[in-house]
């Protein structure tokens, strides 16, 4: 059986080559970041969680597929992706991979204060997990099915902030298109992929039972617990997760209500979800950034006002966008 495929922006000269070097960079940088957790764990681990990944979120608000096109784990399932075949990933299959991703994310994200934070061996062992787990995804599914846009932790982040995107880019990996997963690939199209992820949900309050709903419902809250927790020993793990689960639980039930005085209006509280998630993050990273950074402790304030600034730059964007689609709706119902 042969796929469909779909002809989309081909990258050649210059910017094939650069984006050819990110992505070897990024095989490069991950290297050197598992050497560096061996061999000087406590700077190492100060430069990738209070420097590098508070980038990210930004990069997502900006475009996902920045960061997409260079991922280092993209680039491995990738390797392995594109001689699978034709194993396509089909929309339940992707919907059920994606709820996977999420509990992924939801485990190790409160690892940290216990794990990743302060035992540098742990963390270079859970990410040449992860990378095996990319390139044995490539295995069974062609192109990016196996991982990337299946079981990805990362994916439901980059979905949901990458929903309004400020700038243009396109994708630097798949050409042409196999339409490898069923719906909602980011890569193809980041302002489609939380409609096509909910289905038919969308137009209804049943897009908070779907596995992608309860994480942008419960998101904020998950954010916020994070960041009321405090990194301790593994025996502090129980109370870690009880804490940030109850968080989450919280903004599901206030985002819940919400839905339920304001129906019809999912597109408008999705895009606001987001803006809160990411503007709690900023709010509270922006202090260990600066010092992680060594910058003056008045920083911090011009740090978090930079942030909002893009957030509301792109909620106003996205609000735009979610009106527009609602206008052009409303005249195709008349």
């Amino acid at each position: 059986m042969t796929l469909p495929t779909i002809a989309v922006y081909n990258p050649t000269g210059a910017r094939k080559t650069l984006w050819r070097i990110a992505q070897v960079g990024g095989l490069i940088a991950t290297v050197v970041l598992l050497l560096g957790l061996m061999a000087q764990p406590d700077a190492t681990l100060n430069v990738l969680w209070n420097v590098v990944v508070p980038v990210l979120p930004a990069v997502f608000l900006v475009n996902p597929l920045l960061w997409r096109n260079a991922c280092p784990l993209a680039t491995l399932n990738k390797l392995t992706g594109d001689r699978a075949g034709t194993r396509r990933l089909p929309a339940q299959g992707a919907t059920w991979a994606g709820a996977l991703g999420i509990l992924l994310l939801y485990v190790m994200v409160p690892a940290r204060r216990v794990l990743f934070n302060v035992d540098g061996t742990v963390l270079a062992v859970t990410i040449v997990a992860v990378a095996l787990l990319a390139i044995v995804g490539g295995v069974f599914y062609s192109a990016k099915a196996g991982f990337c846009n299946a079981i990805c932790p990362v994916l439901p982040v980059e979905r949901l902030y990458g929903q309004h995107p400020l700038g243009d880019v396109s994708n630097a990996r798949c050409y042409p298109c196999s339409i490898c997963v069923g719906r909602g690939c980011v890569d193809l199209s980041p302002t489609k992929s939380i409609a096509q992820t909910f289905g038919q949900a969308r137009r209804s309050r049943r897009w908070l039972l779907t596995p992608f709903g309860v994480f942008a419902a419960s998101f904020p809250g998950f954010v916020l617990g994070y960041f009321t927790t405090v990194d301790g020993p593994l025996s502090t793990a129980g109370a870690v997760y009880l804490h940030i689960f109850l968080w989450a639980a919280s903004s599901y039930v206030v985002v819940a209500a919400l839905s339920l005085l304001r129906p019809g209006r999912n597109q408008e509280l999705v895009t606001l979800v987001a803006a809160v998630a990411v503007g709690s993050y900023y709010w509270f990273v922006s202090p260990t950034v600066v010092e992680a950074v060594g910058l003056p402790a008045g920083s911090v304030t011009l740090l978090r006002v930079a942030a909002l600034a893009l957030i509301a730059v792109w909620l106003v964007r996205g609000m735009s966008d979610v009106l527009g689609n609602q206008r052009h709706q409303d005249a195709v119902a008349a």
